[in-house]
């Protein structure tokens, strides 16, 4: 009942949230403009990402009992990530663009916060002997900043077509649902569900043809919370091959981002530069219609997503 509640109050407070904010960013002209290389033909809204935070955020500390030392690294974090973005997604709504150090420089340190609040990759266990296996703590640092700054990039990367990237986050978090429910993680569980309701009031707005964007400032805040949820629950007591379970529940952003940096990498260009080589683009240029593509990476998340819990379930 708990996790109802939960659900029914993130996506009440955002679906209620967002209408105002639409209206807000058209009164201060805060609106995504048409590019040659974006798809809408007419200038949309930004700021849902604020609605998506407070959605979260207020229900989050609501069933979390307020203030604790984990709740503030995690609102301090989430506050990072959604400043920068509010910035990032400033420049755009001008036509500039942002220099790429800044935001890695604040979406690094926020990973860090989460890990000095204890959300740690501390190792696994061996398949063979049972025995848990202890990683040296700079490879624990390592693993877990790298986790968690990869989400937050790899959701803001997919979020190229209308639904798109809300509709695969939504997959991800119920995925990471079960699994943190399976596995006894109570307080993941809880997170998951939470990030579940705020995305579904999202997409609402989301759904094409969109009402409202919610930016680089909502898509690395989502990024952002689900590597959280996916290292403090997934990875917990993990063995070699159950560290594939929120690989894969994450499995259509990772495997596309991976290709698009090493893509870029082999260019010479910038990782961070934007361009068309994601998989929604190249599916469009294969002659699929922003429903169908996003439909289909849906779907095909959704499949990680089975596979995922499979493997939970077969306890290997």
């Amino acid at each position: 009942m708990n996790y109802l509640i939960a659900f029914l109050i993130a996506f009440s407070i955002v679906y209620i949230l967002i209408p105002q904010l639409k209206k807000f960013a058209l009164k201060i002209d805060f609106v995504d403009k048409p590019t040659s290389r974006k798809l809408h033909k007419e200038p949309v809204p930004h700021l849902a990402g604020i609605g998506i935070f407070l959605g979260f955020m207020v229900t989050y500390l609501v069933f979390f009992g307020g203030i604790n030392n984990k709740s503030i690294a995690l609102l301090v974090g989430s506050l990072m990530i959604l400043s920068i973005g509010i910035i990032d997604d400033w420049f755009k709504t001008k036509k500039k663009e942002f220099p790429a150090l800044p935001k890695l420089i604040v979406q690094v340190g926020a990973a860090i916060v989460a890990y000095q609040s204890g959300v740690i990759f501390y190792g696994f266990t061996n398949p063979i002997t049972h025995e848990y296996v202890l990683l040296p703590a700079i490879l624990q640092f390592l693993l877990s900043v790298t986790w968690i700054f990869g989400v937050t990039t790899v959701i803001n990367f997919i979020d190229g077509l209308d639904g798109l990237a809300g509709g695969i986050s939504a997959i991800s978090a119920v995925t990471l649902f079960i699994v943190a429910l399976a596995k006894g993680q109570l307080n993941s569980a809880m997170m998951a569900i939470i990030l579940t309701g705020v995305l579904i009031g999202y997409l609402r707005y989301n759904k094409q043809p969109a009402q409202i964007y919610m930016g680089d400032a909502g898509a690395t805040f989502i990024g952002y919370i689900l590597g959280v949820i996916a290292l403090d629950g997934a990875f917990k007591q993990a063995t070699v091959l159950s560290l594939l379970i929120p690989i894969l529940a994450l499995g259509v952003p990772i495997l596309d981002n991976l290709f698009v940096v090493i893509k870029r990498f082999l260019e010479g260009k910038s990782v961070f530069q934007a361009d068309r080589s994601q998989v929604h683009y190249r599916l469009l240029s294969a002659g699929l219609n922003q429903r169908q593509v996003v439909t289909f990476l849906c779907l095909v998340n959704f499949c990680m997503g089975l596979i995922s819990i499979i493997i939970l379930l077969l306890k290997v």
